[in-house]
């Protein structure tokens, strides 16, 4: 599998001086396969620990952090012979062992010409990580570019990589987010789905993507009571259950804003939800995008207030199977809810090139899904639609009121560059915003 961020890992190796990676995701995202196998093949030796499936591991930082220390005792542990200038050391799971995350301190003091990477899928909730001393990176499920790069079709993947605006290009390509939408990003689900074509029908590849949802929600539903108390683990089960729900309750126009009420019983107010919505955000499985009311500028966080934002599931994929949305269902393409999908996969995408959390605009009763904001400063706003008209009223509200230098709708037909003032663009480029002499000229 391909992925995007190993460019980076790369640039890492490659650097004169490096600090220790630490790889954050939800669990099940693809950090060990990216670090072991992708990383681990430009390397002569890869050496990886994992502190989940041999937790006697941690024995080996005991008495000493000292860099020599530690590889001395990974050499008998593992009866291998570590060269530090040639070797990958990856410490996996490493929220698991607080010792290792302390020792990343002494790799970067000491010995900065090493490759050392860590990973975990509960960094969030380390009590405390050698900040300024490692290179924090995130790791999210599969972004839809990804998941065009493992349908393994060439001419598909140049017309995407091309921006392609052509009706065929369009039609094949829109097919493939509608199959993005069911299946999500998650590696093992997307690698079953694109493994299994031409040798299995619709229905059979269908029903084993739905067993690896199940198998995924099932085991980060273990993670809610293994990593905090009998309590929490039901509020934060509670909090994960409510998100899908009250997005489906968006029938017409953006998302609304989360609503806090019902949620957990004799709960209402944000400082009550706080601690799971925050649980839950931390181990990358929600992400907010904070309404601005006013006249956007840089930057965005001076407008975002703690108690008032939209939550999104990090997954598209999950999302569907939590509200047992079927295959059918999202390629029929007329079912009422698909909005708050399209808008949900747009969020998920906008993080993975940036990081969370996102802003959207709201005044009286027009609202625009989301803010971009340039590497200049300017913020150009996104309106979402999800089918073919591209009337967006909202959006018009914004550029009578503030008359911004660009503006851009992703709908579900094809779109236009034209005018550089006001872009159309598919749904599935959204990834392409980055390209800042796109939008930010």
């Amino acid at each position: 599998m391909r992925r995007l961020i190993l460019d980076k890992l790369l640039v890492w190796k490659n650097s004169s001086s490096r600090k220790p990676i630490l790889l954050d995701g939800a669990r099940q995202t693809g950090k060990s396969y990216l670090l072991e196998m992708l990383l681990g093949e430009h390397f002569e030796q890869v050496i990886r620990l994992d502190f989940l499936e041999q937790p006697h591991l941690t024995a080996i930082f005991e008495g000493s952090l000292n860099p020599d220390d530690i590889l001395n005792n990974i050499e008998l542990e593992l009866n291998v012979s570590i060269d530090k200038d040639k070797a990958l050391i990856i410490f996996d799971e490493i929220g698991e062992c607080q010792a290792a995350v302390n020792s990343l301190k002494f790799f970067a003091e000491q010995c900065p010409q090493m490759f050392v990477c860590a990973s975990g899928s509960n960094i969030g909730l380390l009590g405390s990580f050698p900040v300024g001393k490692v290179e924090l990176l995130n790791l999210y499920p599969m972004t839809f570019e990804e998941f065009v790069w493992e349908s393994k079709q060439t001419a598909l993947i140049k017309a995407f990589d091309q921006m392609n605006m052509g009706k065929v290009a369009h039609d094949k390509l829109f097919s493939l987010l509608i199959d993005y939408y069911f299946v999500g990003g998650m590696p093992e689900a997307v690698k079953r789905w694109f493994s299994s074509v031409g040798e299995q029908g619709v229905l059979e590849r269908t029903k084993a993507i739905t067993q690896i949802h199940a198998a995924l929600i099932a085991g980060y539903e273990r993670d809610f009571g293994k990593y905090s108390d009998k309590v929490s683990a039901q509020h934060i089960q509670a909090v994960f259950n409510n998100v899908p729900v009250q997005l489906s309750k968006n029938i017409d126009g953006s998302v609304k804003r989360f609503k806090f009420k019902s949620v957990i019983e004799k709960k209402s107010r944000y400082q009550e939800l706080a601690g799971p919505i925050n649980w839950l955000e931390k181990c990358r499985l929600l992400s907010r995008c904070h309404p601005v009311d006013c006249k956007p500028s840089s930057p965005l966080s001076a407008f975002a207030k703690d108690n008032i934002f939209k939550l999104f599931l990090f997954d598209v994929g999950l999302l569907g199977y939590m509200l047992g949305l079927s295959y059918k269902e999202h390629r029929d393409q007329d079912f009422n809810y698909k909005g708050y999908i399209a808008e949900n996969f747009v969020q998920n995408e906008l993080i993975a090139q940036g990081g969370s959390p996102t802003y959207s605009w709201e005044y009286a009763r027009s609202e625009v899904e989301f803010l971009y904001k340039c590497d200049d400063g300017s913020v150009v706003p996104v309106e979402v639609k999800s089918g073919k008209r591209t009337r967006a009223k909202s959006l018009g509200v914004y550029v009578e009121r503030y008359q911004p230098k660009t503006t851009i709708k992703l709908i579900g037909s094809t779109g236009s560059l034209e005018n550089e003032n006001a872009l159309v663009v598919p749904l599935y480029y959204v990834s392409k915003l980055n390209k800042q002499e796109l939008l930010c000229k």
